[in-house]
């Protein structure tokens, strides 16, 4: 799994140096980090601007690119243990999902369950989650009905994201809880708020029609672990 991005490849060779495989440099770098990098005992390798650029596929990689481990997606069962999961339920941009794992990480989410898409790109929810997707256990699944069925039957309670919905600061959340958040244009489909046990909102002072997914998803997260 390719990675790049100069903050992210830092990140990684702190947090996470026994999952480089190997390193891409395109760019001169300073002793100190040249070390650190030479200490992973991996191969590393020069590469010109051009062959950088095909590597990143485009992407603005800063000089810094990495193989590393993959990470994988875990089984729903998996997930079953946790106390706090979110559903995202036609969310698609990558940057709206990464944001999303990242704040449901930092509000202690136990796991993300994404339903609904094509091909999961974990390398991009690695770059655009900062990383927090290292930590936070991701499964994917296609039919949400029958996650939430599944979940429904395990002992959770579903919170369904929802404009008409009731408002979270009055809402007190199970201790067991899955939040499910829909797409920015449509949002949860009738179908699948029918099978949540509330809907919740956020208040707000002046009439935008809705946050983007991701600053909703950081506001309710926020009201369930503060309440």
């Amino acid at each position: 799994m390719l990675i790049y991005g100069k903050q992210l490849f830092l990140y990684i060779l702190e947090q996470y140096p026994k999952r480089i495989l190997g390193v891409y440099l395109a760019k001169e770098c300073d002793k100190k980090l040249f070390s650190k990098i030479v200490k992973l005992n991996v191969k590393i390798e020069r590469l010109d601007e051009k062959k950088a650029q095909a590597l990143a596929r485009g992407g603005n990689h800063q000089g810094f690119l990495a193989d590393i481990e993959p990470i994988l997606e875990v089984s729903l069962s998996r997930l079953k243990s946790e106390n706090f999961l979110v559903m995202l339920c036609g969310v698609t941009d990558m940057g709206n999902i990464g944001a999303i794992i990242r704040s449901a990480y930092a509000f202690g989410a136990g796991g993300i369950v994404i339903c609904g898409l094509k091909e999961l790109k974990i390398e991009n929810l690695i770059r655009t989650s900062s990383a927090a997707a290292f930590e936070l256990p991701i499964c994917a699944v296609q039919n949400a009905a029958d996650a939430i069925n599944d979940l429904k039957l395990s002992g959770f309670s579903i919170y369904g994201a929802d404009m008409a919905g009731e408002s979270a600061k009055d809402i007190e959340f199970s201790k067991k809880m899955v939040l499910i958040l829909g797409s920015e244009g449509e949002g949860l489909p009738r179908r699948l708020l029918d099978k949540c046990d509330k809907s919740v909102c956020i208040k707000m002072a002046n009439g935008f029609d809705s946050l983007n997914v991701s600053a909703a998803a950081a506001v309710l997260f926020d009201r369930i672990y503060n309440g």
